[in-house]
């Protein structure tokens, strides 16, 4: 299940247009983690378009989708990318305006008193109406972003099953170890173990161009 998890978020993102490339699959565990998947962006960039949080949302739930698709349920194991998904169509809403119904708005007050020993938080600047529209639009992106994972991996499921049984025996694919098996190339190199260590995660910021990994 974790082989065709971690797979399924490199299959997911690679034909995403707005999607950063693959970098790594591995199903090799690390910490909490069963497995993970490393995309790394082409360029560095200051900024993130909202294609891009939408594609690399349908990816983070290209994992949970798989689950449900080959093995018709679901388990504990995208606890974290449901909640990185959902914090990011929150702020997607809240925050960067990028909600066609509730428009360029920001909703909710940060306050910080770091000197007062205090945590960030967001106080409510809206009425209760105005907070079930936001979760209907968080709910509309997320659904959205699942849509799309679910069509892509069923168009390529054949492609799934046969490099999730590669990924099974090797552990560890590189890029182009990946993208060689996904156009079906009959290449050695393409299924010989990855000789490189695996590189620690990077934290995920928005807005910034760094690495993102999912679990």
């Amino acid at each position: 299940m974790t082989a065709y998890h971690e797979l399924s978020h490199a299959i997911v993102g690679h034909f995403l247009e707005h999607s950063d490339p693959i970098h790594k699959i591995s199903i090799i565990s690390r910490g909490q983690a069963l497995g993970h998947t490393i995309s790394l962006p082409s360029e560095d960039t200051l900024l993130t378009t909202k294609p891009h949080l939408s594609d690399t949302m349908a990816m983070t739930l290209g994992g949970r989708t798989a689950e449900q698709i080959v093995f018709g349920e679901l388990t504990t194991g995208a606890s974290d990318d449901l909640e990185k998904v959902t914090a990011t169509a929150g702020q997607m809403v809240t925050r960067f305006g990028m909600s066609e119904k509730l428009g360029p708005r920001v909703f909710g007050h940060n306050h910080a008193q770091p000197f007062l020993g205090r945590q960030r938080s967001t106080a409510p600047d809206y009425s209760p109406v105005i907070a079930r529209e936001i979760d209907n639009e968080i709910r509309h992106m997320v659904d959205a972003a699942h849509e799309r994972a679910e069509e892509i991996l069923l168009e390529h499921r054949d492609a799934l099953t046969t490099i999730a049984e590669i990924l099974l025996d090797r552990e560890t694919l590189s890029r182009e170890q990946f993208e060689s098996l996904l156009a079906g190339e009959d290449d050695r190199d393409a299924i010989e173990p990855v000789a490189t260590p695996a590189q620690p995660g990077r934290r995920e910021r928005l807005g910034a161009g760094e690495g993102r990994m999912v679990a």
